[in-house]
Protein backbone atom coordinates (compact mmCIF):
# COMPACT_ATOMS: atom_id res chain seq x y z
CA UNK A 1 0.00 0.00 0.00
CA UNK A 2 1.42 3.30 -0.75
CA UNK A 3 1.92 6.13 1.70
CA UNK A 4 -1.13 8.06 3.25
CA UNK A 5 -0.66 11.05 2.14
CA UNK A 6 -4.20 12.59 3.60
CA UNK A 7 -6.13 11.67 6.57
CA UNK A 8 -9.60 13.21 8.16
CA UNK A 9 -10.21 12.30 11.33
CA UNK A 10 -13.75 12.97 12.92
CA UNK A 11 -14.35 16.36 10.85
CA UNK A 12 -17.30 18.41 11.67
CA UNK A 13 -18.21 21.43 9.90
CA UNK A 14 -21.69 23.59 10.55
CA UNK A 15 -22.48 26.67 9.18
CA UNK A 16 -24.74 28.31 11.67
CA UNK A 17 -26.90 25.25 13.74
CA UNK A 18 -26.39 23.26 10.42
CA UNK A 19 -24.54 20.74 10.79
CA UNK A 20 -22.85 20.26 7.45
CA UNK A 21 -20.41 17.06 7.59
CA UNK A 22 -20.84 14.77 10.84
CA UNK A 23 -17.61 13.00 12.38
CA UNK A 24 -16.04 12.31 8.37
CA UNK A 25 -13.30 9.91 8.65
CA UNK A 26 -11.21 9.42 5.26
CA UNK A 27 -7.48 8.75 4.36
CA UNK A 28 -6.18 8.82 0.87
CA UNK A 29 -2.92 7.42 -0.50
CA UNK A 30 -0.89 9.07 -2.67
CA UNK A 31 -1.34 8.29 -6.37
CA UNK A 32 -4.95 7.11 -5.37
CA UNK A 33 -8.02 9.20 -7.50
CA UNK A 34 -10.87 9.64 -5.32
CA UNK A 35 -14.39 10.66 -6.95
CA UNK A 36 -16.82 12.01 -4.25
CA UNK A 37 -20.92 12.30 -5.80
CA UNK A 38 -23.94 12.99 -4.12
CA UNK A 39 -27.16 15.11 -4.18
CA UNK A 40 -26.76 18.69 -3.90
CA UNK A 41 -26.00 20.17 -0.41
CA UNK A 42 -24.68 16.97 0.73
CA UNK A 43 -21.42 18.52 1.70
CA UNK A 44 -19.32 17.72 -1.21
CA UNK A 45 -17.66 20.91 -1.85
CA UNK A 46 -17.46 22.11 1.58
CA UNK A 47 -15.04 18.96 2.17
CA UNK A 48 -13.05 19.93 -0.37
CA UNK A 49 -13.08 23.86 1.06
CA UNK A 50 -12.15 22.00 4.49
CA UNK A 51 -9.20 20.28 3.65
CA UNK A 52 -7.69 23.56 2.27
CA UNK A 53 -8.55 25.13 5.16
CA UNK A 54 -10.67 27.66 3.10
CA UNK A 55 -13.58 26.96 5.69
CA UNK A 56 -12.85 26.94 9.52
CA UNK A 57 -13.59 23.52 11.05
CA UNK A 58 -15.69 22.63 14.49
CA UNK A 59 -14.12 20.01 15.22
CA UNK A 60 -11.62 16.91 14.49
CA UNK A 61 -8.53 17.26 11.99
CA UNK A 62 -7.33 17.40 8.29
CA UNK A 63 -3.51 16.34 8.08
CA UNK A 64 -1.20 16.32 5.28
CA UNK A 65 1.82 13.99 6.02
CA UNK A 66 1.01 13.54 8.93
CA UNK A 67 1.03 17.79 9.18
CA UNK A 68 -2.42 19.85 10.42
CA UNK A 69 -3.91 21.81 8.32
CA UNK A 70 -6.02 24.74 9.38
CA UNK A 71 -6.88 28.45 9.69
CA UNK A 72 -4.50 28.75 12.36
CA UNK A 73 -1.62 26.69 11.27
CA UNK A 74 1.68 28.68 11.62
CA UNK A 75 2.42 26.72 8.02
CA UNK A 76 -0.76 27.16 6.60
CA UNK A 77 0.64 29.17 3.51
CA UNK A 78 3.74 26.45 2.94
CA UNK A 79 0.74 23.26 3.55
CA UNK A 80 -1.83 25.17 1.02
CA UNK A 81 1.27 25.03 -1.41
CA UNK A 82 1.11 21.16 -1.39
CA UNK A 83 -2.42 21.28 -2.00
CA UNK A 84 -3.85 22.45 -5.83
CA UNK A 85 -7.29 23.44 -6.17
CA UNK A 86 -9.29 24.11 -9.42
CA UNK A 87 -12.56 25.75 -8.99
CA UNK A 88 -15.39 25.53 -10.95
CA UNK A 89 -15.42 29.59 -11.39
CA UNK A 90 -11.80 29.51 -13.08
CA UNK A 91 -10.74 32.34 -10.89
CA UNK A 92 -8.16 33.75 -13.45
CA UNK A 93 -7.17 37.10 -12.54
CA UNK A 94 -8.76 38.89 -16.38
CA UNK A 95 -5.56 41.73 -16.07
CA UNK A 96 -2.73 38.94 -16.42
CA UNK A 97 -2.41 36.96 -19.94
CA UNK A 98 -2.84 32.87 -19.68
CA UNK A 99 0.96 32.96 -18.94
CA UNK A 100 0.99 35.35 -16.26
CA UNK A 101 -1.60 34.03 -14.52
CA UNK A 102 0.51 30.75 -14.07
CA UNK A 103 3.76 32.54 -13.70
CA UNK A 104 2.38 34.59 -10.75
CA UNK A 105 2.11 32.08 -7.75
CA UNK A 106 5.54 30.25 -8.24
CA UNK A 107 7.73 33.24 -8.81
CA UNK A 108 5.96 35.52 -6.21
CA UNK A 109 4.57 32.72 -3.64
CA UNK A 110 7.68 30.20 -4.08
CA UNK A 111 10.16 32.26 -5.38
CA UNK A 112 11.07 29.90 -8.06
CA UNK A 113 13.11 31.14 -10.97
CA UNK A 114 10.73 33.09 -13.34
CA UNK A 115 12.49 31.44 -16.74
CA UNK A 116 12.21 28.09 -15.03
CA UNK A 117 8.56 28.26 -14.14
CA UNK A 118 7.93 29.62 -17.89
CA UNK A 119 9.91 27.20 -19.25
CA UNK A 120 7.45 23.90 -17.46
CA UNK A 121 4.28 26.58 -18.01
CA UNK A 122 4.66 26.43 -21.79
CA UNK A 123 5.41 22.84 -22.13
CA UNK A 124 2.33 22.48 -19.72
CA UNK A 125 0.08 24.61 -21.92
CA UNK A 126 1.42 22.26 -24.24
CA UNK A 127 0.39 19.33 -23.23
CA UNK A 128 -3.40 20.65 -22.74
CA UNK A 129 -3.40 22.38 -26.17
CA UNK A 130 -3.32 25.46 -25.28
CA UNK A 131 0.61 26.63 -26.17
CA UNK A 132 -0.95 28.94 -28.96
CA UNK A 133 -2.59 30.76 -26.01
CA UNK A 134 -0.08 31.72 -23.56
CA UNK A 135 -0.13 35.70 -24.62
CA UNK A 136 -3.86 35.56 -24.45
CA UNK A 137 -6.41 37.33 -22.02
CA UNK A 138 -8.91 34.90 -19.85
CA UNK A 139 -11.76 37.20 -21.83
CA UNK A 140 -10.41 35.45 -25.17
CA UNK A 141 -10.73 31.88 -24.13
CA UNK A 142 -13.62 29.30 -23.84
CA UNK A 143 -14.70 28.60 -20.60
CA UNK A 144 -12.88 25.02 -20.92
CA UNK A 145 -9.80 26.83 -22.24
CA UNK A 146 -9.43 28.82 -18.91
CA UNK A 147 -10.85 25.55 -17.09
CA UNK A 148 -7.32 24.00 -18.46
CA UNK A 149 -5.31 27.40 -18.11
CA UNK A 150 -6.69 26.97 -14.16
CA UNK A 151 -5.44 23.29 -14.27
CA UNK A 152 -1.85 23.90 -15.33
CA UNK A 153 -1.91 27.00 -12.97
CA UNK A 154 -2.50 24.35 -10.64
CA UNK A 155 -0.45 21.71 -11.65
CA UNK A 156 2.65 24.84 -11.79
CA UNK A 157 3.00 24.85 -8.12
CA UNK A 158 3.80 20.97 -7.58
CA UNK A 159 1.08 20.08 -5.43
CA UNK A 160 1.08 16.56 -3.75
CA UNK A 161 -2.89 16.20 -4.00
CA UNK A 162 -4.98 18.03 -6.57
CA UNK A 163 -8.47 19.04 -5.45
CA UNK A 164 -11.22 19.54 -8.29
CA UNK A 165 -14.56 21.29 -7.13
CA UNK A 166 -17.84 20.00 -10.01
CA UNK A 167 -15.11 21.81 -12.29
CA UNK A 168 -17.13 20.94 -15.62
CA UNK A 169 -20.36 22.24 -13.83
CA UNK A 170 -20.18 26.07 -15.88
CA UNK A 171 -19.41 24.62 -19.40
CA UNK A 172 -20.90 24.24 -22.40
CA UNK A 173 -21.32 20.35 -23.08
CA UNK A 174 -19.20 20.41 -25.62
CA UNK A 175 -16.46 21.62 -23.36
CA UNK A 176 -16.76 19.63 -20.79
CA UNK A 177 -14.67 16.63 -22.79
CA UNK A 178 -11.56 18.38 -23.47
CA UNK A 179 -11.18 19.45 -19.66
CA UNK A 180 -12.26 15.53 -18.41
CA UNK A 181 -9.81 14.25 -21.10
CA UNK A 182 -7.09 16.44 -19.56
CA UNK A 183 -8.08 15.18 -15.83
CA UNK A 184 -7.80 11.38 -17.12
CA UNK A 185 -4.25 11.89 -18.18
CA UNK A 186 -3.69 13.22 -14.95
CA UNK A 187 -4.57 10.34 -13.47
CA UNK A 188 -2.99 7.76 -15.83
CA UNK A 189 0.41 10.17 -14.59
CA UNK A 190 -0.36 8.88 -10.82
CA UNK A 191 -1.68 12.70 -9.80
CA UNK A 192 -3.58 11.82 -6.26
CA UNK A 193 -7.06 13.78 -6.82
CA UNK A 194 -9.50 14.34 -5.05
CA UNK A 195 -12.84 15.01 -7.28
CA UNK A 196 -16.36 16.22 -7.20
CA UNK A 197 -18.87 15.56 -10.22
CA UNK A 198 -22.16 15.45 -11.38
CA UNK A 199 -20.29 13.22 -14.64
CA UNK A 200 -21.21 9.93 -14.23
CA UNK A 201 -19.40 8.38 -16.59
CA UNK A 202 -15.67 9.75 -15.91
CA UNK A 203 -16.72 9.11 -12.42
CA UNK A 204 -16.71 5.46 -13.65
CA UNK A 205 -13.38 6.06 -15.66
CA UNK A 206 -11.65 7.91 -13.32
CA UNK A 207 -11.66 6.69 -9.87
CA UNK A 208 -10.06 3.83 -7.88
CA UNK A 209 -12.58 4.73 -4.85
CA UNK A 210 -16.14 6.09 -5.26
CA UNK A 211 -17.34 8.07 -1.90
CA UNK A 212 -21.17 8.78 -1.85
CA UNK A 213 -22.18 11.43 0.66
CA UNK A 214 -25.72 11.92 1.86
CA UNK A 215 -26.03 14.70 4.67
CA UNK A 216 -22.67 15.06 5.45
CA UNK A 217 -21.63 11.45 5.80
CA UNK A 218 -20.00 8.72 3.47
CA UNK A 219 -22.48 6.22 3.28
CA UNK A 220 -20.55 4.34 0.65
CA UNK A 221 -16.66 4.09 0.12
CA UNK A 222 -16.07 1.65 -2.86
CA UNK A 223 -14.40 0.41 -6.25
CA UNK A 224 -16.37 1.82 -9.03
CA UNK A 225 -17.54 -1.18 -10.32
CA UNK A 226 -19.17 -2.14 -7.12
CA UNK A 227 -20.23 1.49 -6.63
CA UNK A 228 -22.09 2.02 -10.16
CA UNK A 229 -23.22 -1.93 -10.31
CA UNK A 230 -23.74 -2.98 -6.74
CA UNK A 231 -24.46 -0.23 -4.33
CA UNK A 232 -25.18 -1.27 -1.10
CA UNK A 233 -27.89 1.57 0.09
CA UNK A 234 -30.96 2.08 -0.92
CA UNK A 235 -30.25 6.09 -0.97
CA UNK A 236 -26.76 5.38 -3.33
CA UNK A 237 -29.64 2.99 -5.65
CA UNK A 238 -31.68 5.52 -5.72
CA UNK A 239 -29.17 8.45 -6.57
CA UNK A 240 -28.22 6.08 -9.74
CA UNK A 241 -31.68 5.82 -10.99
CA UNK A 242 -31.97 9.01 -11.35
CA UNK A 243 -28.35 9.78 -13.60
CA UNK A 244 -29.78 6.60 -15.10
CA UNK A 245 -33.04 7.60 -15.77
CA UNK A 246 -31.35 11.21 -17.44
CA UNK A 247 -28.99 9.58 -19.80
CA UNK A 248 -32.20 7.19 -21.47
CA UNK A 249 -34.43 10.40 -21.74
CA UNK A 250 -31.42 11.52 -23.62
CA UNK A 251 -30.95 8.99 -26.24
Amino acid sequence: MSEELLQIRHLKKQFGETVVLKDLNLTVHRGEVLVIVGPSGCGKSTLLRCINALEPIQGGEVLLQGQQIAQNSKNLTALRQKIGMVFQSYDLFPHLTVLDNILLAPVKVQKRNREEVKKEAIELLERVGLKDKADRYPRQLSGGQKQRVAIVRALCMHPEILLFDEVTAALDPEMVREVLDVMLNLAAQGRTMLIVTHEMQFARAVADRVLFLEDGEILEDSPPDVFFEHPQTERAQQFLNVFTFKNVNKK
